[in-house]
């Protein structure tokens, strides 16, 4: 089904190629996982697959790439559009229309499919994503993974042979995601759909993969099964490091072989997590988010103690990014209070809102529109009344070495996010809320992330991160608030909250038990 045969390639002004003589052949009805560390060449590797790469991005690129028999060299990409299906990182940059419906229906209008069909397909994608619920809402109204899940559902219906997907369930709650991943799944199986997947979380993805290809990020790749691939690939999810820990050979690639191999573990008593004892640093009562007849956030109390790290959860929707952006004070608040020092940041300038609640959002960058990363610091400090040089001191602390004349957009999603969270912390906020910080992350950006938040946890900051990862806030979180349709259901420290939970358990917790998290609690017992 698909060809590629000794490819390399250039990006625009780097001397460096990106790709460097890749040659593989991928069968029809095969689910191949790429992965690789942030920047490492997986999103050019799969652009080339439908000629965006290089038709839409420059650059020179040699050897050839086929799909169906077809080279991408001499055709368009709009002449792959029925071959090759992509859904890309960012699933709103990729809409074209304004509505739920209308945005499954439009590639099917494009490839002049019958209206009947194209019917019979945007019912048959509403009930199998479970978005049917959402079918006449605004895109723009919809949460990150409620607008992820439609982008994948505006591909299948035109029933492509080939499916690129670059980061599917990196907005999806853990249930959501399993359910895409089971989908694609069908689609390979029962149609022998040929399933292209980039993806950092791989412990979602590795019990469904076929094949797994590993970007190194010198230009070469190594490609084969999964066990074979992860057995010395240095970046690697919790069970593949609990599985080198015990000397498991082969190494488990789902929990229920893991759990298979663990009767033979013996471990001691588990870490005592350190409870957070600090001031109340933020107080917010009754607090209602209504858009419209719906509601967002009902009468919701919250209170943060400084050094404290607080991971929001729940499934897409939920109400988590409204709650974050009503505390902060920029968002809709038509009820309750919030006190950050005896102020209502709603009741601020958005500098001096800025002093209190520091803001990241989903998508990081669209704080940053300057051309050169020593212009971004240069603006927040001076927006923030902060000496000069703070931002690029705090840069330097959270992600040494980035270039002061770097373009924000050329840096990785690792260094962009260090960089927002340096402007924002110009002000010297008491907290700091993230909104699903690891989107874009591969593990070893994630240990940079989490190091950077025990940071300022350290300095007496509260923490404040919302997101799906049940990984990552098994590692940074002391207290876990799960949300529902605008409530708090449960709201507790982390191991009581993840190691109790079949949504949220991570993989250790699921193949050890609770409490054990993470690998990391298993190390502090054996060495």
């Amino acid at each position: 089904m698909i060809e590629i045969a000794h490819l390399s390639f250039w990006y625009p002004g780097r001397a460096d190629p990106v790709l460097r003589d890749v040659s593989l052949s991928i069968g029809e009805g095969e689910l191949v996982l790429f992965a690789g560390h942030t920047g490492a060449g997986k999103s050019t590797l799969l652009g080339a697959v439908n000629g965006l790469v290089p038709h839409f991005t420059g650059g020179h690129l040699e050897g050839d790439v086929s799909v169906d028999g077809v080279s991408t060299r001499s055709r368009p990409p709009r002449e792959f559009a029925h071959l090759v299906g992509v859904v890309g990182q960012d699933p709103l940059a990729g809409f074209v229309t304004d509505t739920v419906e209308d945005e499954l229906a439009y590639g099917m209008e494009q490839l002049g499919i019958a209206a009947q069909v194209m019917r019979r397909r945007v019912e048959e994608t509403l009930d199998l994503l479970g978005i049917a619920d959402l079918r006449r809402r605004a895109l723009r109204t919809l949460s990150g993974g409620q607008q992820q899940r439609v982008a994948i559902g505006a591909v299948l219906t035109t029933h492509p042979k080939v499916l690129v997907l670059d980061e599917p369930t990196s907005a999806l709650d853990p249930t959501a995601a399993e359910d895409v991943l089971a989908t694609l799944a069908r689609l390979v199986h029962d149609l022998g759909t040929t399933v292209l997947m980039a993806e950092h979380r791989m412990e979602r993805v590795i019990p469904f993969a076929d094949r797994m290809v590993h970007v190194s990020g010198d230009g070469s790749v190594v490609d084969g099964t999964p066990p074979e691939v992860l057995r010395d690939m240095p970046i690697a999810p919790p069970i593949v490091h609990l599985g080198r820990w015990a000397g498991w050979d082969p190494l488990p690639m789902t929990v229920r072989d893991a759990r298979r191999r663990a009767v033979s573990v013996t471990l001691g008593p588990p870490p005592i997590r350190a409870e957070v004892v600090g001031e109340t640093v933020l107080s917010a009562s009754g607090v209602v988010v209504r858009y419209g007849p719906k509601v967002a956030v009902r009468d919701v109390d919250l209170d943060l103690r400084a050094g404290e790290v607080l991971a929001m959860m729940g499934r897409n929707g939920s109400g988590k990014s409204s709650l974050l952006w009503a505390v902060q004070g920029s968002g809709p608040r038509q009820g309750g209070e919030v006190r950050v020092g005896g102020s209502d940041p709603r009741e601020l300038g958005s500098a001096e809102a800025r002093k209190l609640v520091g803001m990241v959002p989903q998508t990081a960058s669209d704080l940053l529109y300057l051309q050169t990363v020593s212009d971004e610091c240069a603006a927040a400090d001076a927006e923030s009344d902060a000496p000069p040089g703070r931002c690029r001191g705090l840069l330097d602390r959270l992600a040494p070495g980035i270039d002061p004349a770097a373009h924000p957009r050329d840096l990785s999603e690792g260094q962009r996010l260090a960089l927002v969270l340096a402007v924002q912390l110009s002000a010297a906020p008491r907290i700091m809320l993230l909104d699903e910080p690891t989107r874009g992350l591969d593990y070893s950006a994630k240990a940079a992330l989490a190091r950077m938040i025990a940071t300022l946890t350290a300095e007496g900051r509260a923490v404040v991160v919302a997101t799906h990862d049940v990984e990552f806030v098994a590692t940074i979180a002391h207290r876990v608030m799960v949300l529902a349709e605008g409530e708090i259901v449960s709201d507790g420290p982390t191991a009581e909250v993840l190691g109790g939970s079949p949504a949220f358990a991570t993989q250790i917790a699921k193949i050890l038990g609770e409490p054990w998290l993470t690998v990391d609690d298993v190390l502090a017992v054996r060495r």
